[in-house]
């Protein structure tokens, strides 16, 4: 019989002493050596027949290390399920003693899941954006799609507010050249404040072929300090002025995104579908994260710390990922790990009360859902019943598309019980609050 002992250190570690007894220990490796002198060939006897001393001499000690490996594995799931532990990860094994003949014995530190108890996810407050579309917003749309679509050409004029300038120029401070202050064929557009506003402000009105010098005082503050609150004279040579035009709305422009049919007056409607939409999203997208926000508020309980880590560790690669994605995955050099302590924490802590709410209100996955999820993939793919296949074909992606639909029908569950407010909001500043975010 397996005896168990579990101490709480700290927080949510675990101590756990087992000890089993020797006779499970000798009896299982006297079997297995039995089984392999049947089969077991040995320089001087014929193939089975070695005497069992024999076989003990030469595999003993790689049968008895194989054995105490698997009772070690399966007296812990013995003794977490005996105390009723659920452990986080796997445990660290310690003080492991298995002396021939006397019972073996092992220490394991680990972690445990917190006990949650629910509360405060009844009647969670939360805003939600209401926003019409009408005329005007849709002539606005439609509007920045011009300028998507907008196309420089050259004019031998002098530039305004709204034109392209291509310049050179090469700066100096009491006549030395200092570092970053010159450059070949750089473009500004006019206006758009990117530049130090005594430098853009130099720029009007200069026109194609002219060279001029604009005197700039850098800020006290500006990012380097071997040019900052000092003045300099830039040397500016203007290659070309351009302005910006953009296409008219007719039907040649509803063709250019798509719309082969019906004309302007179709292409309006599509806009406006397509408005809708987005707005449904940014919509959803808000209350999402307001009432997960409160949800993780509303609890105070410790979270692993184990879990924490592995987090922490899984932002950091995403963060390397995207920010050289060509980098081999061993070799992508990670960001600091400190910005990411509370991210972490909270997708941990979430997660876990998710999987709560999931628990005790016995969720389950909505088929129909995930089939959903799958089609919205494989379209933007262009082949639905490709992609389809190639998720069904793969557990940890289907896995994936799974817990994320479980998650949306948590946040259901959540604004079905929560108490929402309706807040007007012009279509065009939610548009931009969720591009800002």
């Amino acid at each position: 019989m397996v005896t168990v002992s579990v101490e709480s250190t700290q927080g949510l570690e675990r101590r756990m002493t087992v000890e089993v007894p020797a006779e499970r220990i000798e009896g299982e490796v006297d079997k297995r050596l039995q089984e392999m002198g049947r089969r077991a060939k040995i320089r001087g006897f014929r193939p089975g027949k070695a005497p069992l001393k024999v076989v003990r001499q030469q595999y003993g000690a790689q049968v008895r290390e194989d054995v105490v490996t698997e009772v070690i594995r399966d007296s812990w799931v013995e003794a977490i399920t005996e105390q009723k532990l659920r452990p986080v990860g796997t445990p660290r094994i310690e003080n492991h003693s298995a002396p021939k003949g006397e019972p073996m014995s092992f220490t394991a530190v680990f972690e445990v899941f917190p006990e949650i108890e629910l509360q405060g996810h009844e009647g969670i407050e939360v805003e939600k954006p209401v926003a019409e579309i009408g005329a005007q917003e849709v002539a606005d749309m439609i509007e920045k799609l011009r300028t998507q679509r907008s196309h420089w050409h050259g004019v031998e004029r002098a530039a305004a507010d709204g034109d392209r300038v291509t310049i050179d120029f090469k700066g100096t401070i009491d006549g030395e050249e200092f570092r970053g202050g010159a450059g070949n064929e750089v473009q500004v557009t006019l206006g758009e404040g990117r530049m130090l506003p005594d430098f853009e402000g130099g720029l009007q009105g200069i026109a194609p072929g002219e060279e001029r010098t604009i005197s700039v005082r850098f800020p006290d503050d500006y990012g380097s300090e071997e040019v900052a609150g000092k003045q300099a004279e830039f040397q500016v040579a203007c290659r070309k002025v351009e302005e910006n035009h953009l296409p008219e709305v007719d039907d040649l422009f509803a063709e250019s995104f798509g719309v082969e049919e019906g004309g302007i007056e179709k292409f309006r409607q599509e806009v406006e579908q397509n408005m809708h939409a987005e707005l449904a999203r940014v919509v959803r997208d808000q209350l999402k994260r307001q009432v997960l926000d409160k949800l993780v508020a509303a609890h105070e309980f410790e979270v692993p710390a184990a879990l924490i880590e592995q987090e922490i560790e899984a932002l950091r690669r995403d963060m390397a990922r995207r920010m050289n994605p060509n980098a081999e995955p061993d070799q992508a050099e990670l960001p600091p790990r400190e910005p990411f302590a509370a991210p972490a924490r909270f997708r941990v802590a979430l997660g876990l009360l998710i999987g709560e709410i999931v628990r005790t209100n016995e969720i389950r996955v909505d088929a129909d859902q995930v089939e959903q999820r799958l089609r919205e993939i494989g379209e933007n793919f262009g082949d639905p019943e490709a992609v389809a296949r190639i998720y069904r074909a793969n557990r940890d992606l289907m896995s994936q598309i799974e817990t994320a639909v479980l998650e949306e029908q948590v946040v259901d569950w959540l604004l079905a019980r929560a108490k929402v407010t309706d807040k007007p909001v012009a279509f065009n500043e939610l548009m931009n609050q969720e591009g800002g975010a």
